[in-house]
Order: structure tokens, then C-alpha cells, then sequence
């Protein structure tokens, strides 16, 4: 099995890669959604109903299949031999960072079924919250390129 990854290991990375790019945007549009929905869509019928479609496909077509994709192929990466060196640190900040993407990503899910139900937060917490994807960002990319 190691050896099949290894051979595989150029492809794998490169769908790692397409996948965390397909998550990413939708990790860093849906907040921004979340701030007009806030904003401007509290009231029944438009721009409230046009927000919430948007809002359920961006999470269940794109960043639900991307974060599945991204999980995948990045735990085939660790099983690759010779990636991952789990005596260095860089492996243990980029798994830490990559979980709370995916616990940001569940914040979302609920956030948007608040939205939904009238119940969601107000447009600065939701601005605010859309830093979090970027900082988490940063430190996987200086995880993986730095390799401290």
C-alpha cells in the first residue's frame, strides 16, 4: 500500500492542493454572505431567500465535498512514506490548524441554520469571524513551506 502512495504521490498532492483551494474560497466567501445576510437579509423574501440559497449550496456543493477532498488526500499524504516527519514540529502546527478549519467549518453550518431561523449574529462578529480562515491559513503555509 505505501508503495502505491509513493507512486501516486505527485497526484495526491496535486488534489490536495485543487481541494484546499476549493474549500479555502468558500471558508473565506460564506462569512462575507453571513455579513449581508445579517445585514440586509433579515427581512422575509429578497435579497433574505436569494442569501439563504446561496448560502446552503456554497456549504453542501463546494466547501462540504472540497473539506472531505482535502481530508483524504492529505491523510493519504501522511501515510506516504518519507513526507511527514512527525519528530519535527511543523506536522503537529499544521494538523492543530487544519482541525479548526474544520471545527470553523462546523461553526458555519450552524451559524447558517441560525441565519435561517432569524437567530443569527450581527454583521461585525460575522466580519470578525472572517479573519479566522486566514490566520489558520498562514500557519499551514508556514507549517508546510518553512517546515520548522
Amino acid at each position: 500500500m505505501t508503495d502505491w502512495l509513493a507512486s501516486v504521490y505527485p497526484w495526491t498532492k496535486a488534489f490536495h492542493v485543487m481541494a484546499v483551494i476549493s474549500w479555502m474560497a468558500g471558508l473565506f466567501y460564506l462569512p462575507r454572505l453571513f455579513v449581508y445576510h445579517a445585514e440586509r437579509g433579515t427581512a422575509a423574501g429578497e435579497p433574505r431567500d436569494s442569501l439563504q440559497i446561496m448560502e446552503y449550496k456554497l456549504l453542501r456543493v463546494i466547501m462540504g465535498p472540497a473539506s472531505i477532498a482535502t481530508w483524504i488526500a492529505g491523510l493519504a499524504l501522511v501515510f506516504t512514506p518519507g513526507i511527514v516527519d512527525w519528530t519535527m514540529v511543523w506536522p503537529w502546527t499544521k494538523a492543530a490548524a487544519v482541525i479548526g478549519m474544520t471545527v470553523f467549518h462546523h461553526w458555519l453550518m450552524i451559524e447558517r441554520k441560525k441565519l435561517a431561523r432569524g437567530e443569527g449574529s450581527t454583521g461585525r462578529r460575522y466580519r470578525m469571524m472572517n479573519e479566522v480562515p486566514t490566520l489558520l491559513m498562514v500557519v499551514i503555509v508556514l507549517s508546510v513551506i518553512v517546515k520548522f
